[in-house]
Formats: structure tokens, C-alpha cells, sequence
């Protein structure tokens, strides 16, 4: 499970890490606390169009709600979704339409779990890789337009995105059982590719590589300030 985690880089730092040929006017700054439908940078490649038609994809980094808003919902009221099982989300109605056409990563820099001792005390967890580097998150996104919006309002779309997530293994089994999907470089082409129509095949062979980045995890204690979404400061990954 993924609810609380970690991007100490600057959008523009992402741009060039991983060869971004668009990137949006209002990205997030760095953040120690994202929550649930609080924006994120998304990372996806779109197919090219107009003249450019057939070339080589578009990658784009963009800010998209954590919490996905399928396109023919009500819109972003109620719970966020901000979790899918890797697991079922191919058969899914609400993730089925994103795994075939709309699949994203979102960056990180470490991510937050907690356990509970036996006084029913909860401990929150930063997991991380060594020396700070950027993991990435299999995400889903979606658009969804709000109707009561002026057609010419730039609030009138809405993108937005869940993570995936999978048994977890390696050290962070004794962690929790669930941990995100982590996507290396090698298959991120592959997961991103927007002439690839995604099934589950596609879901279970990225989350099947996922271990590999797990056991370069690490994790250590933090402080329980993390746990008010309110809080936010570089203090918050220090061990305690």
C-alpha cells in the first residue's frame, strides 16, 4: 500500500532525469508529505500528432490529482482512490480503460509506511533507495471534465492518478504486506509505450519485475508528525 510519500526533487531536476520533452506550467514543488488528492508530477508519453504524426513519443511531465476520477464519473467527491491491485486492476471496470490506454509513473523519493507494535502504538516508516535516488511508481491516470465549468475555464479538465500496487517482498515484507509497483528503466519504455495496448500480461510482467528494486530498499523509523498531513518539512525523513 502506498498512502503518504516523498518527492525532495524539483520538478525541473525531473525534466532532464528522464529526458522530458514537454513539462507543465504548474508542477508541484517538493514535497515531505504528499496525501492523497494533493498533486503529484505524472510522468507519461503521449502518441504525436499533426505534423509530427509517426514519429517517436511525446514524453510529458505534468501535475495530476493523486486520487483517480474516472471519466464518466460525478467527479472527485467522495474517498480518493489512490491505490489499485495489480492484481485485478486489468478486469477492473474503474482501471480497465487506463491499463489499456492511459498508464503513467509518478516519481519519488521514498514513500511512508506504518506497523503496529503490540500497545497498539503506530510507528511510521520511511522507505527509501540508497542515496535518495528517484523511484517510480506504475501509475493509471485519467481525464475527467467537469461540466460545470466554462468551456474555455482551465479548470475545466481534471487529470488524475492512482498507483498500483502488489504483494510485497524482499525486506519490506516485514514491513507491510502490499508495497507499489516499482519500475525500472529498462521496462519503463515498455510501460509507458502508447502504441501498447496494456493488459493484464503487460500489469503482471512490470509488477513481476518489481522485487528487484524491492530488495534495494531500505527503511527506518520517523517522527509521528508525518501523520498530519499538515506537517511538512526535510525534518520529517530523519530517523528518530
Amino acid at each position: 500500500m502506498c498512502g503518504r510519500f516523498v518527492m525532495a526533487r524539483a520538478s525541473s531536476d525531473l525534466v532532464a532525469l528522464f529526458d522530458v520533452d514537454v513539462s507543465g506550467d504548474t508542477l508541484p514543488d517538493p514535497s515531505w508529505n504528499i496525501a492523497p488528492t494533493r498533486p503529484v508530477n505524472l510522468l507519461v508519453d503521449a502518441a504525436p500528432r499533426g505534423a509530427d504524426a509517426g514519429g517517436p513519443p511525446v514524453r510529458r511531465l505534468a501535475a495530476a490529482r493523486w486520487g483517480l476520477v474516472p471519466g464518466g464519473s460525478n467527479g472527485p467527491e467522495g474517498a480518493p482512490v489512490f491505490n489499485a491491485r495489480s492484481e485485478t486492476a486489468a478486469e477492473k471496470p474503474m482501471f480497465r480503460d487506463a491499463v489499456a490506454a492511459r498508464r503513467g509513473l509518478v516519481p519519488a523519493t521514498g514513500y511512508y509506511e506504518w506497523t503496529t507494535d503490540p500497545a497498539g502504538v503506530k510507528h511510521p516508516h520511511l522507505v527509501r533507495l540508497p542515496d535518495d535516488e528517484v523511484m517510480l511508481f506504475a501509475a493509471l491516470y485519467e481525464w475527467w471534465r467537469d461540466p460545470r465549468a466554462a468551456l474555455d475555464a482551465p479548470s475545466r479538465w481534471l487529470l488524475s492518478t492512482t498507483i498500483l500496487t502488489r504483494a510485497s517482498s524482499g525486506p519490506l515484507e516485514t514491513l507491510h504486506d502490499r508495497m507499489p509497483v516499482f519500475v525500472g528503466a529498462d521496462v519503463m519504455d515498455d510501460w509507458l509505450d502508447p502504441e501498447t495496448e496494456g493488459d493484464d500480461d503487460l500489469v503482471q510482467g512490470v509488477a513481476g519485475l518489481a522485487p528487484e528494486i524491492a530488495d534495494r530498499m531500505s527503511f527506518h523509523e520517523v517522527s509521528s508528525e508525518v501523520g498530519s498531513v499538515s506537517s511538512d518539512s526535510p525534518a520529517l525523513v530523519e530517523p528518530v
